[in-house]
This record gives structure tokens, sequence and C-alpha cells, in this order.
């Protein structure tokens, strides 16, 4: 039996945690996002700098600055791992075709696939859907989506 401890995963905030599965939609538009609740509301952007991306929320708050650096292990550490002998959070799958599981231990809290519409299709938008479970921090996994991007983005050039 898992402890509470163990099924919440906050790192942006407390407020990105919800009791139920969360599917967001995000957009990519040039280098930035935009990410949307299952309304079609924006709740969170991502903004790509030089050699940093910022996630903000809806209002524009900048919640988590992210610094670009090229590494192509998928293992996350959280700063209050302090020994690393096992990693926070972990990704599988292949980015490039847009379908990825987030993993906490063995634990599914995240999954990643493409949104397949008309539009996005006849447009060529590359458009997808993560689906983040109960409890688990979603600007975080959004954020860890992000740096994926940006990872294939650095191998590709």
């Amino acid at each position: 039996m898992e402890d509470a401890e163990d099924t919440v995963a906050v790192v942006a905030g407390r407020y990105f945690c919800a009791p139920y599965p969360i599917e967001l939609t995000l957009e990519k538009i040039g280098k930035d996002f935009i990410i949307a609740d299952s309304n079609g509301n924006i709740v969170l952007t991502m903004v790509a700098l030089h050699d940093r991306c910022l996630l903000e929320d809806a209002k524009g708050n900048v919640l988590l600055t992210m610094i670009k650096k090229l590494k192509m292990a998928l293992d996350v550490f959280l700063l209050s791992n302090l020994d690393e002998k096992h990693c926070d959070f972990r990704v599988r799958g292949s980015y490039l075709q847009r379908d990825c599981t987030i993993y906490r231990g063995d634990r599914v809290v995240a999954e990643m696939k493409r949104k397949y519409t008309r539009t996005n299709v006849l447009l060529e938008k590359d458009t997808f859907v993560v689906v983040v479970e109960p409890g688990i921090d979603c600007a975080f996994i959004v954020s860890l989506v992000v740096i994926l991007d940006q990872i294939t983005r650095d191998y590709q050039n």
C-alpha cells in the first residue's frame, strides 16, 4: 500500500496537483508551448529563451525556470534526493513519436500521446496530449515534456 507521500509529487505548486487525472493539450508554437486543460482554457505557457525556458501560469507568473543543457539522460533527480542512488522520475518511450510514459518509481504518473485532428494534420501542427495522474504536479510534468522537446531539437540540430 502506498503512503500519501508516494502518491503526491509537488514541484511547481500544490495548486497543480489535482485529486483526479488531468488531461492537458500542449500546442507548440515556434519554440514556445501553450498548455490548455480539457476545456480549452490556457493554464500554462512555456516560453523558450536563448538558454532557458520559463514556465508561466495563466496570469504570466513564472513558476519554474529551466536552464538548457544538452543531456540525453531522462532520469530526473529532485533537489531533496541528495544521494542520487535512485531517480525520482524517469521518462521512457519515443519523444519523436510523441509516445512517452513518465514514471515515479514503478508507478506511471503521466503519459504523452500525439493528438490527431483534421486541423493538426492539414496544418502540420505539433500538438499532443499529456494525461497526468491524480496528485502529480502537472506543471512539473509539462516542464519535463518541454525539456524533452529541447533535448530532441538540440540532438536533431
